[in-house]
């Protein structure tokens, strides 16, 4: 009996396989009525002191006002679009060098490419004063879609600084 289980522990221990530890993050589960990830983000972000259903009541209202006034796109179409039409390509970083700070261009990688965006988005639509969350929202995602809007001005400005700081691009 004392050999079998011995002899058994040496093939479990032969067994074995190395792997690699890998992280692969707890992921976004899609909102249940558009089964899209970008959705549930964009509620997520939009969330204000843990009120899901209010934010998504808000989201949905939003895609609603933008299926009733862009008909030839459906409003997912045009919420990714407007994200992709918002993310920047460049920023500006400082950097001291010599006891003088520069801000130097760089690339935008495309995790925080989407923060940004989302960022730009929230902060562009709670800027705006009068009229319901709902709508201030679909007009916001509605000019990121045309290329206009707060938040298209900011992706502006951001650019503009790193065109201006094209010199300094050495120091990167």
């Amino acid at each position: 009996m004392r050999n079998e289980e011995t002899q058994e522990n040496q093939d479990a221990a032969e067994v074995v396989v190395e792997h690699k530890p890998t992280f692969v993050g707890l992921g976004i589960h899609p909102d249940p009525k558009y089964k899209s990830e970008v959705v549930a983000k964009l509620i997520n972000i939009i969330m204000l002191d843990g009120r899901k259903y209010a934010a998504s009541k808000v989201m949905y209202r939003a895609l609603d006002i933008i299926a009733d006034k862009i008909t030839d796109k459906t409003p997912l179409e045009v919420l990714e679009t407007a994200l992709e039409n918002i993310k920047p390509l460049v920023e500006v970083r400082s950097k001291r060098v010599g006891g003088a700070t520069y801000q130097i261009p760089m690339e935008v990688r495309p995790r925080r490419q989407n923060v940004l965006a989302y960022r730009w988005l929230k902060e562009a639509f709670r800027k705006k004063k009068g009229r319901g969350s709902a709508e201030k929202l679909a007009n916001e995602i509605i000019d990121g879609y045309n290329k206009v809007g707060t938040a298209m001005t900011t992706r502006e400005n951001t650019h503009k600084m790193a065109e201006a700081n094209k010199a300094f691009a050495y120091y990167a």
